[in-house]
């Protein structure tokens, strides 16, 4: 059997380990993406007269998408207003008795000015002016004594007024509004179901842009800036990468362990810094937790 010459294969494969060796350029930093979420709940208990909020649903700040039931909330209220005009007529009570002795004390004092006028001329003794002076004084401390009756009066209207207030808020409540503009990722109730104070209804994350939250060692911080911009990659398929530009929002002031996702076990042992990198998304192709590379030398700051 003829052997075959050595020196031509070992040649090739001197030819064939760089040319294996040398792979694609690697990133600096990976990571996942991320929104920022809004979990929006319920503020009264009842039940869900009205709920239209679906999963991948576009809203809009402001816009209402549930109401509570408020029947028990109003019926409370007419309570409330009720016993306020009660206590309301109390005051006209008062008000009537202090009416009479005004009027009582406004004919005393017509008859000591007629005393004192015949007193001048002998006709009157200083008797009948210590009693009319002594009548007028009873009056007075009369009509103090049921004015201040007054004031435990209003006190009460005060109480029944925080109520009402307490009530009409609550009322307020009653219709959820979403409160920031996204998409709706998750639902948690249904129509005609019963809710609570704090029970989530859906949670809503604006999707139109993304944030890359990525990693990376204590060496390459010197080449991260905030406000700087990055490249970012994501997979367009098996074999190619799609090229976004990302701006550096945030930059961990302290290191930590790499996250398990991140690394393989080795490398997870190592300490580093978190990144966090504002993507547009007007496209909506970037999902949340979809893995993402950065390269930070790849986009001019």
């Amino acid at each position: 059997m003829t052997s075959l010459p050595t020196r031509p294969v070992a040649a090739i494969l001197l030819l064939l380990v760089p040319a294996c060796s040398a792979g694609p350029e690697r990133s600096d930093a990976y990571g996942n993406f991320e929104a920022t979420e809004v979990l929006v709940a319920s503020e009264v208990s009842g039940r869900l007269v009205h709920f239209s909020v679906h999963e991948g649903d576009l809203l809009d700040a402001g816009l209402p998408v549930a109401v509570v039931d408020t029947t028990q909330l109003v019926l409370r209220r007419g309570q409330v207003i009720a016993q306020k005009a009660a206590v309301r007529s109390r005051l006209g009570s008062i008000a009537a008795q202090v009416s009479v002795l005004e009027e009582q004390k406004r004919v005393a004092e017509r008859e000591k000015e007629r005393i004192e006028g015949l007193l001048s001329d002998g006709a009157a003794t200083t008797k009948q002016r210590d009693d009319v002076d002594g009548q007028l004084a009873v009056l007075d401390r009369q009509i103090q004594s049921i004015r201040t009756q007054n004031a435990p009066i209003f006190a009460e209207l005060d109480v029944l007024d925080a109520q009402l207030a307490v009530l009409g808020d609550q009322v307020a409540r009653s219709r959820v509004v979403n409160p920031v503009a996204g998409t709706v990722v998750a639902t948690y109730a249904e129509e005609s179901e019963l809710t609570a104070a704090g029970r989530p209804l859906y949670r809503i994350a604006r999707l139109d842009t993304l944030t890359l939250r990525a990693y990376v060692s204590g060496a390459q911080l010197g080449h991260v800036t905030l406000g700087g911009r990055v490249e970012v990659l994501v997979d367009e398929d098996r074999e190619t990468n799609r090229s976004l530009e990302g701006t550096v929002t945030w930059i961990a002031s302290e290191a930590e362990f790499t996250p398990k996702p991140i690394q393989t076990k080795e490398e997870r042992v190592d300490l580093v810094y978190a990144v966090k990198v504002r993507v547009p998304n007007p496209d909506g192709r970037l999902k949340i937790g979809m893995p993402g590379e950065v390269r930070f030398g790849a986009a001019s700051n």
